[in-house]
């Protein structure tokens, strides 16, 4: 039996809700919700909507929740769904980085946030180990993940043109066997139409601040809304790229506000791809204040999730058809591997910002100045590896125990 519109609401809202630790926990409290206690979805069908949702751009577990909602009750099932699942989550991002602009400058401030760049190390180390554990598998994928992390460690190659040159590799290399085992479908007029739909709204902004001739505006919006199209490994994969081109070629915000924005997005519910709305509005408000901190915020939350209800709705009748291609499944399993790599370069960068004080740039990419070595850095992340690989404590723990021994840090040294 179809659930009606109201249970619909109740339950995604209170997915988006408890959806704290990562995609792995959003998953499985979705399946928890979804197939075991109502059996809204069958296993196969929900396996099956995962892997389609792994082959898309953008967070998987906040497109799973879209398709799941587009499936039990269409088009306004996936938008509720998907909404839900992401607005929690973004109305806390919007508070904490208002306090964070408030007060992030105090010493006191910036003492517990050396905590939390600490933990994030770890947790990006964490997530590193996790994702080649699944993803390594043979030369060829090891072979990637060097590449990948040499082209960008070493050549500063931007993360699209590797996700793209991966893709290539993994169509020609990877794949078994080249013949389709579901017939390709004839491309629904429905479709087409759905396509013009959402990628109307998503151009929509960009054409408004293109019009009112928002120079800043329009950097936001054309650089999250290419960062949509390239999100496959998850927020990790992206990281590096983002910091590079909103640090130093945007100069919107630091190296250090980044791991920041990491931090408190590690704490709320939703994707963590919402680090891209504290961006947005740490950008914004450095900008020209409150106003433009605002809707600077708003179009980074548009450009980012407006493509993913595009992905969803236009491929979501071609599942089937989708997941038996092996050119595809191909394609997907080398940028898996290769963003082993890149994550591989985020957790050594990150790790490189945190405890040295200074860095230069060399023909072999960043390396550190040895005398800026930063003792109490190194103190937390010790703590931080502690916490997290022998105590295996959970990921917001960590955050509010590394935060806590920054401050008492602060205070003894």
């Amino acid at each position: 039996m179809s659930p009606q519109f109201n249970e619909i609401w109740a339950v995604f809202g209170r997915i988006g809700v408890l959806s704290f630790g990562g995609p792995a926990a959003q998953i499985a409290l979705m399946h928890k919700e979804l197939v075991e206690e109502r059996t809204w979805l069958t296993e196969k069908q929900f396996l099956g909507a995962l892997s389609f949702c792994m082959l898309l751009p953008g967070p998987e577990a906040m497109q799973l929740a879209t398709y799941a909602g587009w499936r039990l009750k269409g088009l306004w099932g996936g938008v509720l769904a998907g909404a839900l699942f992401v607005v929690p989550g973004a109305l806390v991002i919007l508070a904490l980085a208002s306090l964070y602009i408030s007060f992030g400058t105090l010493p006191l401030v910036q003492a517990a946030f050396l905590g939390v760049k600490a933990a994030v190390v770890v947790v990006v180390v964490q997530a590193l180990r996790k994702v080649a554990t699944k993803a390594l598998k043979g030369p060829l994928s090891w072979g990637l993940a060097l590449a990948a992390f040499l082209a960008i460690y070493v050549l500063a190659l931007p993360f699209p043109l590797i996700v793209a040159l991966a893709a290539v590799i993994g169509a020609v290399f990877t794949a078994q066997d080249f013949g389709d085992s579901t017939p390709a479908p004839k491309v629904q007029a429905k479709t087409l139409s759905t396509i013009l739909v959402w990628g109307a709204l998503w151009g929509a902004p960009v054409l408004l601040v293109f019009v009112f001739d928002q120079a800043f505006l329009m950097d936001i919006a054309l650089f999250f809304s290419k960062l949509a199209v390239v999100t496959f490994g998850g927020a990790y994969a992206v990281l590096a790229y983002m910091t590079q081109t909103v640090s130093f070629e945007f100069g919107w915000i630091t190296a250090g506000e980044m791991m920041d924005a990491l931090g408190l997005a590690e704490t709320t519910p939703g994707p963590l791809i919402l680090v891209t709305e504290f961006v947005g509005l740490l950008a914004g408000y450095r900008q020209d204040g409150v106003v433009l901190m605002l809707a600077a915020g708003a179009l980074t939350l548009w450009c980012t999730f407006i493509p993913c209800f595009l992905w969803i709705f236009a491929a979501a009748p071609y599942v089937e058809w989708l997941l038996s291609q092996p050119r595809l499944k191909g394609a997907l399993e080398a940028i898996t591997a290769s963003v082993v790599g890149v994550i591989g370069n985020l957790s050594l960068w990150f790790a490189l910002q945190v405890l040295f004080l200074s860095t230069k740039d060399t023909a072999f990419g960043m390396m550190p100045i040895l005398q800026s070595f930063d003792i109490k850095a190194f103190i937390l992340l010790c703590l931080a590896a502690v916490l997290t690989f022998w105590k295996k404590m959970n990921l917001v723990s960590v955050l509010v125990i590394c935060a806590f021994a920054g401050m008492l840090l602060w205070y003894l040294l």
